[in-house]
């Protein structure tokens, strides 16, 4: 008998008093076991539930390795090639003053005034905060927001780009040309270019989670099957619960001292989480269209289809990320917790085989 690919199925002994070689294989498909079939049904439900703890501890092993890349990558492009520290300014908030004598690099600001009394090498970029230049700046002048003073005797090798007109003293040398910030640039082409490349990469990340998730565990599929038909409630619930909740651990676990690397760890961790909710809200999605016996495959690319296409649109590519997270999540939290064991029904013992 022909099974499909997606279900799990049995191979049971000829029955009592039947030649070995002349009784073929019965095959028994584990979603067509009744209730009184309870041992075969109990072998389907053990071999489902190994293969999600064996998906978990998948999931474990790859969120911990994303954790360290994520914060091994920092320091080791915190360096030049050679070892030693780089002379680039990269200042957060406070502001940067660059004495008279001294040279830097490079000068990035995102909040706080800028002085520069003495040499910026490369480019000079402020994204909030007023800038007063007195020495010399090899490259750009970059200034989103704030003001731009360029004292006399004071050298920009480059362009000067501010929002505001830029106060340029007698006596002061500005190489390249002098540009308003929208005028340079189209903030909506860059806006949109810059949406759908997130989109893309997203979509494409997304795809291949979804295919490996699929690969590696195939008992996702049966799973997000019976959290949506039998515990609909139960999945939307605990679904919005681990959405909310993980970020305000995170947060609360800030507040301690001891607890301020697992907090790190858990935010830089709800990336993967969220994404992994989301692929397994598309399959869980998918399959309200492709019904069973079609393969797990094909539900799942309708179902992220169908999300990344309403993904294009604004408001609705906001919900729909938010319905498809908080299924996955709801999917995986009840498939992980397994049936409750008094609800499932004793079994009882096979009648021994007649005499022959």
């Amino acid at each position: 008998m022909d099974t499909p690919a997606d279900t799990l199925a049995i191979s049971l002994p000829p029955r009592s008093g039947t030649p070995i070689a002349s009784a073929p294989t019965e095959t028994v498909c584990c979603d067509s076991l009744e209730l009184s079939e309870t041992p075969l049904r109990e072998i389907c439900e053990e071999v489902e539930s190994r293969g999600m703890r064996w998906f978990r501890k998948s999931v474990a092993v790859a969120a911990f390795l994303g954790l360290s890349f994520m914060v091994l990558a920092p320091g080791a492009v915190a360096q030049d090639d050679d070892g030693r520290d780089s002379n680039d300014h990269v200042v957060l908030t406070g502001g940067l003053v660059v004495p008279e004598g001294e040279t830097a690099e490079t000068a990035v600001v995102f909040d706080g005034d800028v002085l520069i009394d003495g040499t910026v090498a490369q480019t000079l970029v402020v994204f909030n905060g007023d800038t007063e230049i007195t020495g010399t700046v090899g490259e750009d002048v970059i200034v989103f927001n704030g003001s731009v003073v360029l004292r006399s005797g004071s050298r920009v090798g480059g362009d000067v780009v501010s929002r505001q007109a830029p106060q340029i003293d007698d006596g002061a040398t500005v190489v390249g040309s002098v540009d308003d910030l929208p005028t340079r640039w189209d903030f909506w082409d860059i806006t949109f270019v810059g949406r759908f490349a997130w989109w893309l990469a997203y979509s494409v990340s997304t795809l291949v989670l979804g295919l490996i998730l699929l690969l590696l565990a195939p008992g996702l599929d049966p799973a997000s099957i019976r959290a949506l038909r039998d515990r609909l409630g139960a999945t939307i619930g605990f679904g919005i619960l681990w959405l909310v909740l993980l970020p305000i651990v995170a947060v609360l676990l800030f507040v301690t001292i001891v607890g301020i690397p697992l907090g790190l760890f858990l935010l830089l961790a709800l990336a993967l989480v969220y994404s992994i909710g989301y692929v397994v809200g598309a399959l869980a999605l998918g399959r309200l269209v492709v019904k069973e016996p079609s393969s797990r495959y094909g539900a799942f690319l309708a179902g992220w289809g169908a999300l990344r296409i309403l993904a294009l649109v604004p408001f609705l590519g906001g919900l729909a990320w938010l319905v498809g997270a908080v299924l996955g999540l709801g999917t995986l939290w009840v498939a992980s917790r397994g049936a409750p064991r008094e609800s499932r029904p004793v079994a009882t013992p096979l009648a021994p085989p007649p005499p022959v």
